[in-house]
């Protein structure tokens, strides 16, 4: 098709990269997948040379096998419900090889620099043995993750710690706390997940929370949690109050556990996903505490004035969206917040596309497909976005929508549901796909203008 672009760059080859490289490697479209490591797969590796993966040995999925897997190749049948990361590895290393993916990434390198030059985009990389490339680009496509850069607390809690302090970013097993007397900081996945790991090992293990959650175990009515009620054809308010009565049954009062009251609904803050921790609390393997106040040398001081000695501190905070090859003037997140339509397309930089970057509640994964595809319909000429003013109106909208529902956190400002975003996204492309169709909209051409 004449005009219309395709030479892009891939960043990244972990699952949402690999997703993109094949909807590109379908659709003809010329690539580089430039990946900073030796292997695919990006956080779900276990001790990642490339030093950005925040997995740990005894790491499970919390989203089912089913909703987690790509559309064009299942996981094993032979898959548990809920795998093990080295088996989520291997399925993606068994992805590339079913698509003869493997030649198309460019492993051992880095991604230095990104900046706009004219029409195109100007990218730096650098390879293992030191050599510096520059190559030009007519579309970059950023699949860097965002689980890799620890968010420590800020501010700093007052005093000091004499003992260790580690982010979960840098826990790999229960090794590192055996014998210790350990305080986990965080209620989300991985504070319970850890948590639940010291309490194997350690003397004593306190969970620190700073706030309520609502506690969701890994199985309801005998499925598991993610394949229940989850159609975006039912209303989201139906949805909400079947999960909560569906809850109450399955856990109660998380106050009788004690853990702090949620201050809000469930669905109106990212779900702590975990089948062991209330049964860790409810045998005092696992000791519940409010919020940490002051670090007093070998002692931890928390909000209720207790005071509990501490040998190692596991910050489960959360981690920073950063792209570290952007200049902070060309794209910067501020407190996570990257503004974009449908969570894929930049509105003041045409050309430049993220993919994985959202938050859902269910997997990442099969949405990164979704948004691989659409992506290289765009590239192809084959959907056309809307106009300026009309991408920007809907980011708005998206907005509001979910700072209205969602508690207001760093956390909460890329959320999606799951089966909503995928077929929000699906009426998005029939329209762009028919704008393209009509020569209207914002096609991607050598002046990034309308058709």
């Amino acid at each position: 098709m004449s005009g219309v672009h395709k030479r892009a760059c891939i960043i990244g080859a972990g699952s949402s990269g690999i997703a993109v490289l094949k909807a590109f490697a379908d659709a003809g479209i010329a690539f580089d997948c430039i990946e900073k490591s030796d292997r695919v797969g990006g956080n779900w590796v276990f001790g990642n040379k490339n030093g950005m993966s925040s997995a740990y040995e005894g790491l499970y999925i919390n989203t089912s096998r089913e909703r987690m897997q790509f559309r064009d190749f299942p996981m094993p049948t032979s898959y548990p419900d809920f795998p093990h990361h080295t088996q989520i590895a291997a399925y993606f290393e068994a992805y590339l090889d079913r698509f003869d993916l493997r030649r198309a990434v460019t492993f051992d390198t880095t991604v230095e620099h990104v900046a706009r030059e004219g029409d195109a985009y100007r990218v730096r990389i650098s390879r293992a043995d030191g050599a510096i490339e520059e190559r030009t680009y007519d579309a970059v496509v950023v699949a860097n993750g965002h689980h890799w850069d620890p968010a420590w607390p800020e501010p700093r809690y007052p005093g000091t710690f004499a003992g260790l302090e580690i982010h979960a970013h840098d826990y790999r097993s229960k090794e590192q706390l055996r014998g210790k007397r350990v305080v986990v900081v965080g209620m989300g996945n991985s504070a319970m997940d850890i948590a639940v790991e010291s309490s194997e090992v350690a003397t004593k293990t306190y969970l620190s929370a700073r706030r309520g959650v609502h506690v969701v175990p890994k199985y309801i009515f005998g499925r598991p949690l993610d394949q229940f009620i989850t159609s975006a054809k039912i209303p989201f308010a139906v949805r909400q109050r079947a999960a909560e009565a569906a809850l109450k049954l399955a856990v109660g009062d998380v106050t009788r556990y004690g853990l702090p009251a949620p201050d809000h609904r469930l669905l109106e803050a990212h779900p702590t996903i975990s089948g062991r921790i209330l049964d860790r609390l409810g045998h005092g393997a696992v000791l519940p505490k409010p919020c940490v106040a002051e670090l007093a040398g070998t002692d931890v001081v928390f909000a209720d004035g207790s005071r509990e000695p501490a040998d190692v501190i596991v910050w489960c905070t959360g981690y920073k969206v950063t792209f570290p090859f952007f200049d902070p003037s060309f794209v910067v997140a501020r407190d996570n917040d990257l503004p974009l339509f449908k969570r894929v397309f930049h509105p003041e930089q045409p050309g430049l596309l993220f993919v994985g970057l959202l938050q859902p509640l269910g997997a990442i994964m099969p949405l990164a497909e979704a948004q691989g595809r659409w992506a290289a319909k765009y590239l192809t000429g084959r959907y056309a976005l809307p106009s300026s003013p009309e991408v920007k109106a809907d980011i708005a909208a998206e907005r509001a929508r979910m700072f209205a529902r969602y508690v207001k956190s760093r956390r909460h400002t890329m959320q999606v549901d799951f089966d909503d975003y995928l077929a929000g996204l699906a009426r998005e492309i029939d329209r762009g796909e028919k704008r393209a169709r009509a020569g209207t909209g914002e096609r991607f051409t050598r002046t990034h203008g309308a058709a």
